[in-house]
């Protein structure tokens, strides 16, 4: 690989805040649900294993770079690499050790659970606060070979919760009796850590026998939720939901958002499906609604921030105007991209006779605050499954 390009993905990768380290191959753990099965749509380089004296050359470029209180790096790059299980790579424990040694710096990393459970547990009692570690249990019953053929065992993952290490645990439902066993399975290890539930969603490139556990588990989610609700375990519980949940926790400030931006009857705003709902619902006649499918990633998948600019062109006909709110466009590069690199001037340039606006209000900011603050399993709970309105939202139809 030429020199110059590599250096030049990895400085881009720092810049993003990323450590950015590369087993140098496609993840060898094969997990069915990763989202990384097919990255086509966005570019990305196939960086070779990380050295030791690259990893000098990152960890000295990293010192550099000024603290900033409450920033955490994140250990892998993932938006010019692509992404892995980089605790595969056999020098990682010690170059975590050396990152928290020789800096001041906080970091934080995911992985399956192929990290060295004592070894970690250590260093989480020698920096306390400054590691952030997500487990991706994913499951820990009958489904989990199916989903991780390569993944650890389920005892390694009782010896990496068992102890100070771990921030938060992600899993999922698939099921009856999947989500909520494994919530009180890992409350009762670790009583401390966040548990980070909810579903998976189906793209177009996730295989069928895969696609339809997830869909099983959305059919019973709000029954696992429930059971886990009433169970008052004493750890954090936040839920990981389909888009169509976190808008309609969200209605209130997705109404108030489109309210400040004084739209006009005629002017045609760009929507995700679930977006397009609430406000037929709540505001219908006061904007001309645009809703794009996610045909770019396809399958289940509906969500403004994961709309692409190649997915609003293919619903546009002879709109004069069209406003487009800011999150398609918030690439971590810092330009005006979509997930897939298109820029907001190559895009405008596909339609010389259209007027495009951006809505700065709709953006990454809010959409991240609302989705925590909204995203506890208790909200779930309480003002979705406890609300009927949820089922008007949901009966409007999506327009052909």
């Amino acid at each position: 690989m030429d020199q110059q390009i590599l250096n030049d993905v990895l400085r881009q990768e720092i810049r993003e805040g990323k450590i950015p380290l590369s087993l140098g191959k496609t993840c060898p753990v094969e997990c069915t649900f990763c989202y990384e099965k097919d990255h086509s749509y966005r570019p990305t380089v196939d960086v070779p294993r990380t050295t030791e004296q690259q990893w000098q050359n990152i960890l000295e470029e990293i010192k550099r770079i000024p603290t900033r209180p409450g920033h955490s790096w994140l250990l892998g790059g993932n938006e010019y690499m692509e992404w892995t299980d980089i605790f595969l790579h056999p020098r990682v424990m010690d170059w975590l050790q050396e990152f928290l040694d020789t800096t001041d710096k906080s970091v934080t990393f995911f992985t399956v659970g192929f990290v060295q459970p004592e070894r970690i547990h250590r260093l989480a009692e020698r920096y306390p606060g400054r590691i952030s570690f997500e487990l991706s249990v994913i499951t820990l019953g009958e489904y989990r070979k199916k989903l991780l053929p390569h993944g650890p065992t389920v005892r390694q993952l009782m010896k990496i919760l068992d102890g100070p290490a771990v921030t938060s645990a992600n899993f999922y439902s698939f099921g009856p009796n999947t989500m909520s066993e494994d919530a009180q399975t890992i409350s009762r290890i670790n009583k401390n850590c966040l548990l980070w539930m909810g579903c998976l969603t189906p793209l177009k490139y996730i295989d069928r026998e895969t696609s339809h556990l997830m869909r099983q588990g959305r059919h019973y989610l709000a029954e696992e939720s429930r059971k886990i609700y009433y169970a008052d375990l004493p750890n954090t519980q936040m839920l990981h939901t389909e888009p169509y949940i976190s808008t309609f926790l969200a209605r209130n400030k997705i109404l108030k958002t489109f309210d400040a931006c004084e739209l006009e009857k005629n002017d045609h705003v760009v929507v995700s499906g679930c977006v397009y709902r609430i406000l037929q619902t709540f505001r219908r006649h006061r904007a001309r609604f645009l809703y794009v499918p996610n045909d770019t990633l396809g399958g289940d998948s509906d969500c403004s921030t994961l709309l692409t600019f190649n997915d609003i062109s293919k619903r546009l006909t002879h709109e004069t105007r069209v406003y487009i709110p800011k999150v398609i466009m918030e690439h971590p590069s810092r330009g005006e991209r979509d997930i897939s690199g298109v820029t907001f001037d190559e895009f405008k340039s596909w339609f010389p006779r259209t007027r495009f606006r951006i809505l700065h209000k709709v953006n990454t900011q809010v959409s991240n605050k609302k989705l925590y603050e909204k995203g506890y399993l208790k909200n779930y709970v309480e003002d979705y499954l406890g609300n009927p309105l949820h089922k008007k939202v949901e009966a409007v139809p999506l327009p052909n």
